[in-house]
């Protein structure tokens, strides 16, 4: 059956989302539909907004969420109606080249990249007033109900409280990910992390996590430098308040450069600056926020010639049907926090204030 229910729709860039009535198709083969109980905002879903992350409109964005299965199409043998999940905008097929190899987890079957908005057979389960309404990075949460691709979601223990774990969906994931699974931070070592937002925090945990000895967390909003301190960092610095540039404070904070940095903004000068603050020879520099469409990057090749690593991390490098189940688990037995990363709960309604508090740095 058609399920009508209300979704937050946005026509076109740079305009405000409008809750509106549409009609979301039953899934087909291989595919789950998900009555969405919690998502969360994250910063990739406002870069689709003004520009910077570039995809089809109309559009019903959100991929950072956790739900509760309605029903399922043919040949779904994995889940169940009833079964609690979170959508992954990381699918995993397990038949891909990187889902096949072990240090791979960007599975070809995603969206990312390629920006078509639409289910894996080329078609959206979304109309609204007659119009389809494309899908984003193939999970699309804020809506009440949303349909996904098998390969694109994980069945999670039935007790976890949805509302905090939706977080594992996307951006404690990604962070805590980048620090363990990407930059594989070791004990003892120092981390610089650029950007405090709900991702650059769960850096800085899994920074911790790994036992670093010096997490230096770095942004121009001291308001969340509390939060930082209280999860793991020991110094927090505001670049504003240096007349040189941050990397040459942080080249002298650790007398020749931090063995792992973070760039958890998704801006081009805060690349080349965490790739510049890490150590010259053997320093790792991990690239976690979604890069600006149309921009790239000038920098001095002697930066690498040295031999520092410059590494991408999507989805914090989780292969993602395996890990957020064991994520999920793990916050259920208590090894990392997630209530710190929210600051507020709001009424889905109210989307459009959760995104002004967002722009806010609030």
């Amino acid at each position: 059956q058609v399920i009508k229910c209300k979704a937050a729709v946005l026509w076109e860039a740079n305009k405000p989302f409008s809750i509106e009535e549409v009609e979301v198709a039953p899934p087909k083969e291989h595919e789950v539909r998900i009555k969405i109980m919690a998502t969360g905002i994250c910063r990739s879903d406002d870069h689709v907004i003004t520009g910077a992350l570039v995809m089809p409109f109309p559009i019903i964005l959100g991929h950072e969420a956790a739900g509760v299965v309605e029903s399922v199409g043919q040949g779904v043998t994995s889940i169940k109606p009833g079964d609690k999940v979170i959508p992954l905008f990381v699918p995993q097929c397990g038949e891909c080249k990187s889902c096949l190899n072990t240090k791979g987890n960007l599975c070809s079957k995603t969206d990312l990249g390629t920006s078509p908005g639409l289910m894996p057979d080329g078609t959206t389960r979304f109309t609204c007033k007659g119009k389809a309404v494309h899908h984003f990075l193939g999970t699309s949460t804020f809506t009440e109900y949303t349909v996904v691709h098998e390969s694109a979601v994980a069945k999670i223990d039935s007790a976890a409280p949805l509302e905090k774990v939706c977080l594992i969906g996307c951006g404690f994931s990604t962070g805590y990910g980048a620090a363990l699974q990407t930059a594989k931070v070791e004990p003892g070592s120092t981390c610089a992390v650029f950007g405090l937002g709900g991702v650059g925090l769960s850096v800085v945990m899994g920074c911790k996590a790994a036992g670093a000895s010096r997490i230096i967390a770095v942004d121009i909003n001291k308001d969340k430098f509390a939060k930082a301190k209280e999860l793991g960092a020991t110094d927090c610095i505001n670049p504003k308040d240096f007349s040189k540039p941050i990397h040459e404070v942080l080249m002298e904070m650790t007398g020749g450069g931090v063995d792992y940095s973070f760039e958890v903004i998704g801006r081009t000068d805060t690349m080349t600056a965490a790739l510049a603050c890490c150590q010259n020879n053997y320093g790792v520099s991990v690239i976690v926020g979604v890069p600006p469409a149309a921009q790239n990057i000038t920098f001095d090749p002697m930066l690498l010639f040295t031999g520092r690593s410059w590494k991408g991390s999507v989805f914090g490098g989780w292969k993602s049907k395996d890990a957020v189940p064991k994520l999920v688990a793990d916050y259920m037995k208590k090894k990392f926090v997630l209530d710190p990363l929210i600051t507020h709960t709001l009424p889905w309604t109210k989307i459009n204030e959760g995104f002004d508090l967002l722009r806010t740095g609030k």
